[in-house]
């Protein structure tokens, strides 16, 4: 069932659904659920194993995160849980790959070696980004090296020959040239690896927005036969799993809480961004039927933290503040303003993603997506806007 509501959202034919089955019964198909399933288990076990020791290590060492006037949450906090994240994945993925060959499958690991130039580029883009982030949680990092780290970064994701060469009909823009589609390239894997990183301000919503996208990546790259990508993406997930349990239900009186940081925030960024460009270059577009736009397809689980941001950044400019600087008043800060709790307004943001996601998938088949998005900005602008009302009338109470 949950693959028939998915290929209906795809608008696949159901001849297309019974060869999904049909494959899922044969040795290839079947073999990449298995080790999805595989990587997803052990990426769940091995960091539920290691927060624990990373928490142990924390204490010991003194390495907390402080509350301050800018941050809500209560009692001292380590966090690092983000060093978990890269060495859980890529030892996942890594030990998957090799049982495989191991035990005789590695001519069903045929299609990887197409894909071995983005993924040896994007892993390098990760463990940059996980240091820089690792030294900017045990020592600080000015901003303006981070951003310079960041384009580096999008600069290696080009050379590993992920670009926005198609628009998809955005702005009603189809195919790029270099020239232009490298620009624009590197703004999105620098813009997206700081959205995610600022929107994670209250526990559990970075995790809980990714750990959706995550699942939703996977899905969608198993069907279409990326599956490399999709263990990615589900290796990703089981990381993201035990550490949503401690962050949100760990208690700092209990010494079990725990935040990513920015080694954390940083490095699912960077793989959202590996994750979104090659779904949006590799989906397969077939004009004779009704598909869902392959942009929204591939932009759609990022549209919270990315309006987030954009609606942020204006703000500051606008009010005559550094636009690189911190502040309170990103959307998580302002439904806490109206009076909600830090884990209602978290979920509602992740089920407010869910409901853009999939309205967007569905709707990006009947309406323009310029349109669309228009739509989309309308209802976002409206939703703070009913946000800022609700604070100021709070405040002329007090």
């Amino acid at each position: 069932m949950v693959w028939r509501f998915f290929l209906s959202i795809f608008n696949l034919p159901d001849t297309i659904f019974m060869t999904v089955i049909s494959n899922v019964m044969d040795n290839s198909s079947a073999f990449w659920v298995v080790n999805s399933l595989f990587v997803f288990a052990l990426s769940v076990f091995c960091a539920g194993v290691l927060i624990p020791q990373i928490l142990l290590i924390s204490f010991r060492k003194r390495l907390f995160d402080v509350p301050d006037e800018r941050k809500i949450h209560q009692g001292v906090v380590p966090r690092l849980g983000g060093i978990v994240f890269k060495p859980v994945v890529f030892f996942s993925v890594a030990l998957a790959l090799g049982l495989n060959m191991l035990l005789g499958y590695g001519q069903l690991l045929g299609n990887i070696g197409s894909e071995s130039r983005p993924l040896a580029f994007g892993f390098c883009t990760i463990m940059m980004l996980y240091l820089v982030g690792m030294a900017d949680d045990l020592i600080g990092i000015r901003y303006r090296a981070k951003f310079a780290i960041q384009i580096i970064c999008g600069l290696l994701v080009i050379a590993g020959g992920l670009w926005i060469n198609n628009l998809h009909g955005l702005l009603f823009i189809h195919a790029l040239p270099e020239w232009i589609g490298y620009p624009i390239t590197l703004f999105a894997v620098v813009f997206i690896i700081n959205a995610i990183n600022l929107i994670d301000g209250i526990d559990g919503l970075a995790s809980g927005l990714c750990g959706v996208a995550m699942l939703f990546y996977g899905l969608v790259f198993f069907i279409i036969g990326e599956y490399i990508y999709a263990l990615l993406a589900f290796a990703t997930l089981g990381v993201l799993v035990p550490f949503f349990y401690y962050n949100v239900f760990g208690d700092p009186a209990k010494k079990n809480k725990i935040f990513m940081g920015d080694t954390g925030s940083l490095t699912i960024g960077m793989m959202t961004c590996i994750l979104s460009l090659k779904l949006l270059d590799g989906f397969p577009v077939n004009h004779s039927m009704q598909q869902p736009n392959v942009f929204f397809l591939a932009y759609s689980p990022l549209i919270i933290p990315c309006f987030d941001v954009v609606r942020v950044y204006l703000h500051r400019v606008r009010n005559g503040k550094n636009p690189f600087l911190p502040d309170k008043n990103h959307i998580h800060h302002k439904m806490l303003a109206v009076g909600m709790r830090q884990r209602t307004v978290m979920i509602a943001i992740v089920l407010v993603s869910i409901c853009f996601t999939l309205c967007n998938i569905l709707l990006s088949r009947y309406i323009n997506v310029t349109l669309l998005l228009i739509l989309d900005i309308f209802i976002w602008t409206l939703g703070n806007l009913w946000l800022t009302r609700r604070i100021h009338i709070a405040h002329s109470k007090l």
